[in-house]
């Protein structure tokens, strides 16, 4: 059996050299391929032309973490913690993002990930949580320990993600200082963070298309995480 094909996202930098790189997590890659997909790099440094063929070939997309969106696709507030703004990355992603939205093609978000289909779709961002959202846990937690439980996310029963995961109640990491404020026309929120975060979403009237605020690829010890992948890797399969 030929294993789906899943584009990946990924961020840019540079070596301790200062050439320029296109780099990704090794974590994202071993999740897709434990839950049966073949991964594969989708640079932030092509042509809209090339990242469209590129697009045309692929079974899904895991839309990754990273720096933060720039103001310039949002209705945001200016804070001095937005930082790692990558204009190239911003313009591909959410171009693929919109791509496939409209084209029905399996999408999985992550951290990120879950920004950008929100504002893909037209929705906002804390852009910085901790002083914007009354009574919020600190979401970028001390030590970026990645694979610290350190909250839970309440799952609505009536959910497909609650069906995904095949549980109502995660325990989670946490990473990020940025997070979903008005959520968009066509999304719904199906998992919260105990201040009222919204941790999960999901978009109607689509083939599948899920992301999540935490970071599912660190924990692929937990059967809850391993089923995200794995659904997603088989819807892309279909």
């Amino acid at each position: 059996m030929t294993k789906p094909l899943i584009g990946i996202t990924t961020r840019n930098g540079k070596d301790s050299d200062g050439h320029p790189l296109t780099a990704l997590q090794h974590s994202y890659i071993n999740a897709i391929v434990q839950a049966g997909g073949l991964p594969i790099m989708i640079p932030s440094i092509f042509s809209e032309e090339d990242f469209l063929d590129l697009y045309s070939r692929l079974s899904g997309i895991l839309f990754t973490g990273g720096g933060d969106v720039s103001l310039e696709y949002f209705n945001g507030s200016a804070h001095p913690r937005i930082g790692e703004v990558d204009e190239a990355r911003d313009f591909t992603e959410i171009s693929l993002m919109r791509t496939a939205i409209h084209d029905g093609t399996p999408i999985l978000g992550i951290c990120r990930g879950a920004q950008v289909m929100n504002i893909a779709l037209g929705g906002t961002l804390y852009t910085h949580i901790y002083d914007q959202l009354k009574g919020a846990l600190d979401h970028a937690y001390p030590g970026d320990l990645r694979r610290e439980l350190v909250h839970p996310v309440n799952v609505d029963e009536t959910s497909r993600s609650a069906e995904i995961f095949g549980e109502t109640l995660l325990n989670v990491n946490s990473l990020h200082h940025q997070g979903l404020k008005d959520i968009a026309p066509g999304l719904r929120a199906a998992g919260f963070a105990p201040d009222g975060l919204v941790e999960v979403i999901e978009i109607l009237d689509h083939p599948y298309a899920v992301a999540v605020q935490w970071h599912p690829e660190w924990l692929t010890d937990q059967p809850s995480m391993q089923r995200l992948f794995k659904s997603f890797v088989n819807a892309s399969g279909k």
